[in-house]
């Protein structure tokens, strides 16, 4: 039934009830639309109408308090100029004070039942976060105002209920829900691209989904140099050393933490370790990383290779070696090998933040893998809290922005400020394609995803203020290790723009503003957002000719996946060093970095550029720009600066 004929008999009967009773019918309002999106993600298209008896899990996420004063309180304790920093907070109180209203609750509550869904079928989430309600898809339609479709992904088979463009809450509802699924959230598992190798033109066929950040590989290498004459050629440990003058001895490593993030199937090689280590850290050969499974998360998957091994090699065995034999690395593997194949950040979320889980918080049942898994996998409950955030955490995986709705982001960004809040450092590769999505995809003027199209595709969570963005750079080749890096041109471009959801936030607004108006880009309107966005990477660092041990052969791999636990190692660093004397971990380093004490902290990176979508991108200039950010880590200047801070 239409929504205005809804309306019209919504009215009839409350008209009705009033002179047969002689009481008021409960107030009516207008419906406004709650969600929309101008595209079905790519690969996705409808195939029929949804049966309407056909029952959904209908899930309501409330609106969370005090959001409106998140990014003041994140700078409270992380900003250097605050008297609190350093001062961060406990879970249960990141808890408490983002806890729905119970007038949230009660309007949904009320909603719900006056439009026909009796009290049994309503519950709410134990920690509060969700009404959850069984209703036919007839009946979700009539609540929401819209229709609902069966879909189908072209490339993978993958068939989900969703609903057509756009819903519709009554205005009064709407202020208390940031969303609802399952409507408009298609398929936001993690997923990665297959990577390519430069001598090929054929996409391999082996891996499992696709994501803007994976990394690449030119194919395996003869000759391993262990010295610094080399490091145009190939990145190992000891050029990475030189490079961001990262030679320390771990003080605290019993209070110190590090985590790396990984998606099954991807997983290392145990085997690789020690090939690696052979070479470049003989004392680490036997060591691993202290795995912790997350929903059934297993290295012990049917095939190797680079597709499978390619990113947690390269993760585990630059960190580890960086970081060095005295500090453990936690390595988060995440999801089962049959339902986690398409695992999503929710799921390592819910894993560290028991208030973030479906019945908790913001995992979104069609977007996010179920367990026990109906598929023959994992068959515990999906893990909600209990695991203690490490200090930093890095993880090498991404969407495009226009994957997701504005309303699923902004939930899970939510979660890396609150993360931020707990005094963890959080960071994610900013993509391989420049200023372009996955594989290249861009976007047209009506803003869908085009390989033809000329406007920049931003990646997330890369755009979300509350997370630390990495791109990439190189050193040149014919270059010593000690010439200044430029932004990566060789097989990646470093991802970097303007986020099309985010605003932008306050600590960076000094620096992107001064290199908007000192380097105008100087492309038509519309190529990328210019009303005031996010703008990222925040920082770099190499992402050029890495050694790789992928079955018990080097080959050279590219990748800002390279450049993210490269910083974390950097910073975990920089957190045993405050945590000897006493002090707190880092946190979130962004208000730092960005202000007067973070200037000078970083190497400038003031060449090169990140094409894509038919431009040259952006160029790396003096300052902060969106190909390399503020630049790549020095860290004995890093460690000066953070250890006079409270």
């Amino acid at each position: 039934m239409p929504l205005a004929s809804r309306l019209l008999l919504a009215l009839a009967l409350g008209v009705v009830s009033t002179t047969g009773v002689g009481a008021l019918a409960p107030p009516l309002s207008s419906h406004v639309r709650h969600e929309s999106r101008n595209a079905l993600p790519h690969g996705w298209a409808p195939v029929r109408r949804a049966e309407p008896e056909r029952m959904l899990p209908l899930r309501v996420g409330l609106a969370q308090s005090n959001l409106d004063a998140l990014e003041d309180l994140l700078l409270d304790v992380s900003h250097p100029d605050s008297a609190n920093y350093g001062q961060h907070w406990s879970p249960a109180q990141v808890a408490e004070t983002f806890r729905p209203a119970r007038e949230s609750v009660d309007v949904v509550r009320t909603w719900l039942g006056e439009s026909g869904v009796d009290a049994g079928r309503v519950r709410l989430s134990a920690g509060g976060g969700w009404v959850l309600a069984n209703v036919t898809v007839a009946e979700a339609e009539g609540l929401l105002g819209t229709e609902y479709f069966v879909y189908e992904h072209a490339e993978t088979g993958r068939v989900q209920v969703g609903c057509e463009r756009a819903y519709h809450l009554p205005e009064h509802v709407a202020r208390h829900v940031e969303l609802v699924t399952p409507t408009l959230h298609f398929d936001a598992r993690v997923r990665r691209e297959v990577p390519v190798e430069k001598r090929a033109t054929k996409i391999k066929v082996g891996n499992h989904g696709s994501g803007p950040v994976s990394p690449k590989t030119t194919g395996n290498i003869k000759n391993i140099w262990t010295q610094l004459e080399h490091c145009d050629e190939q990145i190992t440990p000891i050029c990475l050393r030189a490079l961001y003058g990262f030679i320390y001895v771990p003080l605290a490593a019993h209070k110190n933490s590090i985590g790396i993030v990984e998606y099954t199937p991807q997983a290392y090689a145990p085997a690789d370790m020690d090939v690696f280590f052979s070479n470049f850290s003989k004392s680490q050969v036997g060591q691993r990383p202290n795995l912790i499974s997350i929903d059934g998360g297993t290295i012990d998957i049917p095939y190797s290779g680079f597709d499978v091994n390619g990113e947690s090699n390269l993760d585990l065995q630059y960190a580890m070696s960086l970081v060095g034999k005295s500090q453990p690395v936690t390595l988060y593997q995440t999801g089962d090998d049959v339902e986690g194949m398409c695992a999503s950040f929710n799921t390592l979320l819910d894993a560290l933040d028991g208030s973030y889980c479906n019945f908790e918080g913001g995992d979104d049942p069609f977007q996010d893998p179920t367990y026990p898994d109906p598929y023959g996998g994992y068959q515990g409950p999906v893990q909600c809290g209990g695991i203690t955030p490490a200090h930093v955490i890095s993880t090498s995986y991404s969407y495009d922005e226009f994957d997701l709705t504005p309303a699923y982001m902004q939930r899970q960004c939510a979660e890396y400020a609150k993360l931020g809040l707990m005094g963890v450092t959080v960071l994610y590769s900013s993509g391989d394609y420049g200023v372009g999505g996955n594989g290249g995809i861009c976007l047209d003027s009506s803003g869908e995803p085009s390989y033809g199209g000329s406007v920049f595709a931003p990646a997330f969570p890369s755009s979300c203020p509350y997370v630390t963005s990495v791109g990439a750079t190189q050193v040149n080749p014919g270059a010593n290790v000690t010439d200044p890096e430029s932004a990566c041109e060789q097989v990646i471009y470093s991802g970097g723009g303007f986020s099309n959801v985010f605003a932008m936030p306050e600590y960076q607004k000094a620096a992107v503003e001064g290199y908007l108006t000192k380097y105008p880009p100087g492309y038509p309107a519309g190529t990328y957002n210019t009303s005031g966005s996010r703008a990222y990477p925040d920082v770099s660092a190499n992402g050029a000719n890495y050694a790789v041990a992928i079955e018990g052969e080097f080959s050279l791999v590219y990748g800002t996946s390279a450049s993210s636990p490269v910083t974390a190692a950097i910073l975990s660093g920089v957190n045993d060093a405050r945590l000897a004397v006493g002090k707190k971990p880092i946190g979130f380093i962004n208000p730092t970095i960005y202000s007067k004490i973070g200037q000078g902290l970083f190497n400038d990176i003031v060449s090169g550029n990140n094409p894509g979508c038919g431009t040259d991108g952006f160029a790396a200039k003096p300052g902060w720009d969106p190909v390399t950010g503020v630049g790549t880590p020095n860290f004995p200047l890093l460690v000066t600066a953070f250890l006079l801070l409270p």
